[in-house]
Order: structure tokens, then sequence, then C-alpha cells
């Protein structure tokens, strides 16, 4: 009698890897072409080769051009391979433990560097391709709303603190202008500063023009 012929294990956690891998190497292409040839310019045939797949492997893994332009922001706002909601993000967390408004501030001016770092470049290709493409017209205003509400949010929480010495909506617009990634790109992209100069610029104009005392 022959013996059964014994059937491998499903390895779905190497699967897993092996696409988590494929879809790295995906949004890294991605990032390198849209920032160097922009949207338009930029085809998911391209991305394909530049990472080393298929193209349906692209399609699969993050969908349309739109969707991994979209998925390219998120990634670059939290810093991880997928979008993560603000309220998970390691520097909110931590902004929420900050018993002083002085603290929270420092916090965040502490984390935009990195992130405008990620972001900016992005923004800027989305503003170029925004005024011709609907949807991403539609994207950008999402992305600056979403932005405008989690500035609201953070001056809410500052006004807790019995710090603030302006109005929620006054904080909230300051900070959403002064922290966005136009001010990024000018002042590190056009005039050389540090990222740490920049940090520490952030925190002492918030805390001058926000704080009482």
């Amino acid at each position: 009698m022959s013996r059964p012929v014994k059937s491998r294990p499903y390895d779905s956690r190497g699967r897993q890897s092996a696409s988590a891998q494929r879809r790295g190497r995906i949004l890294a292409a991605a990032r390198e072409l849209f920032v160097a040839g922009g949207y338009s310019g930029t085809t998911m045939s391209a991305v394909a080769e530049r990472a080393g797949v298929a193209t349906d492997t692209v399609y699969e893994l993050v969908g349309r051009k739109p969707a991994l332009f979209r998925l390219l922001l998120e990634t670059a706002i939290s810093g991880r391979d997928e979008a993560v909601p603000a309220e998970e993000r390691d520097y909110v967390q931590q902004i929420h433990s900050e018993p002083t408004a002085e603290g929270k501030l420092a916090v965040y001016a502490r984390a935009l560097p990195s992130i405008h770092a990620r972001l900016a470049p992005l923004l800027v290709v989305l503003q170029a391709a925004a005024p011709t493409d609907p949807a991403l017209a539609d994207l950008w205003t999402q992305i600056s709303e979403r932005r405008a509400g989690n500035m609201t949010r953070f001056a809410g929480e500052l006004e807790e603190t019995g710090r603030l010495g302006v109005s929620v909506a006054e904080a909230a617009d300051v900070i959403w202008a002064t922290n966005s990634p136009e001010m990024y790109l000018l002042l590190v992209g056009q005039r050389g500063w540090s990222h740490e100069r920049y940090e520490h610029w952030l925190a002492a104009t918030w805390q001058r023009l926000l704080l009482r005392g």
C-alpha cells in the first residue's frame, strides 16, 4: 500500500510577510516617481517596474492611482506603512499625557519635522495636480479640513490647561497656519533651517502667541 501524501501546511504568515514587503516596495517606488515626475507623469506600470512587481500586483495591493496617492499621504502622516487614526499616533498620545500647555506644544513641535519631511514633497505634487483633477482637488480639500479639525481639538485641549490666552478658534487657526507643510518648505526647504531650529521656533512661537503669562 502506498503511503498517503502529506499536504504542506498553509503558510499564511509567510504569504502576509511577502505581501507586506511587496507593498512596501510599491509605496517607496511610487513616492520616488511622484515626487520626481509629478502625478500625471507617473504611471502605474512605471511604479510596478521600479518596485519589481507586476502591474496587477500594484492594483491588488494598493488599488488604482488615486488610491495609491492617498495611501502615500496617509502613510507619510502616520510614519508607518498604513494609515493610522490621529488618536492612535504616538505623538498624539504623548500630547494627551502632558499636563501643561507648554509640554503639549513642545511634543507637537517635536513631531512635525519628521512628518513634514515625508509629507511636504507629496503635497507639492498634490497642489500642482489638483487644479486639473477634480478627485485630487477633493483630496486636497479633505486633508486641509481634517487638519483644521484636528487643530480645533488640539486647541480645545490647550484651553483645558487654563493657559490659553486667545480663543480656541484663533489658537486653532494660528497652529493650522504655522504648522503647515508650506511653512516647513519655506523655512527648511528654502531658507535652510535645520529641523532642530524649526522645532524650537514652532514651540516658542506658539507659546508666545497663544499662552497667557
